[in-house]
């Protein structure tokens, strides 16, 4: 049997993965949708909707906080929906977001906190904690 120049690298890839492990699991990011949120919420499933924009600063300094804090293990089960502030105004609206850069928190239907343009890490750790606790 010939093997390609490439099934090589890939086979050498897959028994690398499979040597170290599969990846721990992690907080889901994901887009935000009325349904893909009303799915975790009946689940009783920690949320987090980040309502950003691509273009504010504020909404970038969140999410590397967020990234960072979710990489402990008691973020694992935790939903982030992206709620794009520039694309979905009637779903920020709906939520009662004034401006972008806007983080709620939901333990399945109940909302336990919502940040609004700050950056502090303390806050926003605090935040999602309240999901998960």
């Amino acid at each position: 049997m010939r093997v390609s120049p490439i099934s090589k690298p890939l086979a050498c890839l897959a028994i690398f993965v499979a040597a170290i492990g599969a990846p721990a699991e992690a907080a889901i990011e994901t887009p935000y949708s009325v349904a893909a949120v009303a799915t975790a919420q009946a689940k009783g499933e920690p949320i987090l909707v980040d309502v950003a924009a691509w273009w504010c600063p504020v909404c970038a300094s969140q999410h590397s906080t967020i990234k960072r804090l979710v990489a402990d293990k008691r973020f694992d089960k935790l939903h982030i929906f992206k709620l794009n502030y520039d694309k979905q105004k009637a779903e920020w609206k709906a939520l009662g977001v004034q401006r972008q850069a806007t983080l709620i928190g939901f333990k399945g239907y109940r909302e336990v906190g919502r940040i609004e343009y700050q950056t502090n890490a303390e806050l926003i750790a605090k935040l999602l904690g309240s999901t998960v606790n």
